[in-house]
């Protein structure tokens, strides 16, 4: 069973190929991370047309690494949403045609279950497990039961900490993208120097904010740049600062999910953290302390698989596939799309669902 995996619902425009045999056979990314540098942010006009331009290349890349053709393939699956509508209109559109044109089926997948299910490819872990799903627009702890069945435990309720991540090292002017700027300059900071809040830790429903931790960083480089410019030491300390305080509210938080998770699901057999935030080794360290305490393994794709990527998505083609979820060409593409359309939306909540 092999499946054609496309990517294109936000700046990375991806292709893969993988088989059931959990064997990536190809993977292909493009990053537009230069074209929206300038802009310190993603503008979704410039994704989109990159998507355009350079999808078909993509594809055919990555059948060449492949050593396949399109007649090989069992399935062609593509992002269906959540994600920038124009982004996931041209991946789906790609994928509907070569799925008319080969009569194979079509798989529309839901980003966020391309991360949930991307530690089945590369750990074959068993559900349920707890999914910790961390990026840049997406802040969710969810009971992972099959595929196609999530119990949605806690979500943002303002702002993801990828968004805190980007809006702090904007402030600190640290660049695009934040999080690994933050990570960088952290190395040489001192994290007790400032006192920064932890937004929600303690309480006992496992949701997040990060709102008033961008605010009050915000008031604190005011502060310091009154009389000049920031310096390189107070930068520094700053982000060792920002970034511990989203650590600590992301392992406070998923150390309550767990116990929730628990009493859900007894058989709970991981801790799974995913998305772009993921890649943090200090975040991993963090949530590697609450998964030891609960007696859990804590399972981290590497850092490609937590970034946006085809192979995910090609992945959860393949599990979809199995148990006969495909999609008809009339597929509409979401710029919103639930894992859990049952959860309540938190209070406060922006477009992260």
């Amino acid at each position: 069973m092999i499946v054609l995996g496309i990517e294109t619902s936000c700046d990375e425009t991806a292709a893969a190929v993988v088989d059931d045999r959990r064997q990536i056979l190809a993977e292909v990314v493009l990053s537009q991370l230069e074209q929206h540098r300038p802009y310190g942010g993603i503008v979704p006009e410039i994704a989109a047309r990159s998507h355009l331009d350079h999808l078909d290349r993509l594809i055919a890349e990555a059948m060449r690494r492949a050593g396949l053709s399109f007649a090989d393939l069992d399935a062609i699956a593509a992002t269906g949403g959540p994600g920038l509508i124009g982004g996931v209109m041209v991946g789906v559109t790609m994928a509907k045609a070569i799925a008319a044109v080969q009569q194979r089926p079509f798989i529309a997948v839901n980003h966020l279950e391309g991360h949930a299910l991307t530690a089945r490819l590369t750990d074959d872990v068993a559900f349920p497990f707890l999914l910790l799903l961390i990026s840049g627009g997406h802040c969710q702890l969810l009971v992972v039961e099959e595929v196609g069945r999530y119990k949605r435990l806690g979500t943002t309720v303002d702002d993801a900490a990828g968004e805190a991540f980007d809006k702090g090292a904007k402030l600190l002017g640290l660049g695009y993208p934040g999080g690994p700027a933050i990570e960088r300059a952290a190395v040489a900071g001192n994290a007790a120097r400032f006192d920064l809040p932890r937004p929600m830790v303690g309480r006992p429903e496992p949701d997040f904010s990060f709102s008033g931790l961008k605010t009050a960083l915000r008031q604190r480089v005011a502060a310091l740049t009154a009389g000049g410019p920031l310096a390189v030491q107070d930068r520094a300390d700053l982000a060792a600062t920002l970034q511990a305080a989203i650590a600590d509210c992301l392992a406070d938080r998923t150390g309550r999910a767990i116990a929730l998770a628990r009493a859900r699901s007894p058989g709970l057999s991981a801790l799974v953290a995913a998305g772009g935030v993921a890649a943090n080794g200090f975040i991993r360290a963090r949530l590697q302390e609450i998964a030891d305490a609960a007696d859990l393994p804590l399972v981290v794709p590497p850092a490609r698989l937590c970034t946006d990527n085809a192979t995910m998505i090609a992945w959860a083609g393949v599990e979809r596939l199995r148990r006969g979820l495909v999609d008809g060409l009339d597929f509409a593409p979401r710029p919103r799309w639930p894992l859990d359309p049952e959860a309540p939306r938190a209070i406060g909540a922006g477009v992260k669902a």
